[in-house]
């Protein structure tokens, strides 16, 4: 993965509220066995007339700024991979005080993919959706600033980020220690056991 620490670029904006992973990416494509061609699919039940992803001012956008609790129904990695090959670097969503910008399961798939997501107060969120779509934006995630607006994030997820690690480079961070281990240990005796 890339490493995230400043991006520029075009808004889209969807303010729809609980938008599952079944819209963003509909199930019936999850049997394909690559990663790669569900960018033409996102959104795709609801892509056509007037979808805001469709309109010119849309084109080449790269933001994603969505209402509240964004994500939401089953888990799948799809649902983040629709939304990174479609040209999405960053979701912004909006964090009431009775509703997470994000799902749980959906936060955890997109740092694992690499997807920023961005919660934003009400107000915060409401200057950004202001700006409106075809807007341009600066996302500072070393400073943690989208639009002159500051967010919050988990160092961890952060440091994710920044550095372009997925699980695996998170694990292979740690190779030195789990190699020491594995020389202390015997690969067949789970520890503190004696064969």
């Amino acid at each position: 993965m890339t490493g995230f620490s400043v991006h520029t670029g075009k808004v889209a904006v969807l303010e729809a509220d609980h938008v599952d992973t079944d819209r963003i990416i509909p199930a019936r494509f999850l049997s394909m066995v690559t990663r790669s061609g569900y960018g033409e699919l996102l959104f795709s039940d609801v892509r056509g007339g007037d979808f805001i992803l469709d309109r010119p001012e849309a084109q080449g956008a790269s933001v994603l700024v969505v209402g509240t609790n964004f994500g939401c129904g089953s888990s799948r990695e799809h649902a983040v991979w629709a939304i990174q090959q479609a040209g999405f670097v960053a979701v912004v969503a909006r964090k009431e005080s009775d509703s997470p910008g994000f799902s749980d399961i959906f936060r955890q798939n997109a740092a694992n993919c690499g997807l920023l997501l961005i919660e934003l107060l009400p107000e915060a969120h409401s200057r950004i959706v202001r700006l409106g779509t075809g807007a341009e934006v600066t996302v500072d995630l070393l400073n943690q600033q989208i639009a002159g607006e500051s967010f919050e994030i988990l160092p961890a997820t952060k440091e994710q980020l920044v550095r372009g690690l997925d699980l695996i480079g998170t694990t292979m961070d740690l190779e030195d220690s789990i190699t020491s281990f594995e020389g202390k240990h015997d690969p067949i005796a789970p520890v503190g056991t004696s064969v």
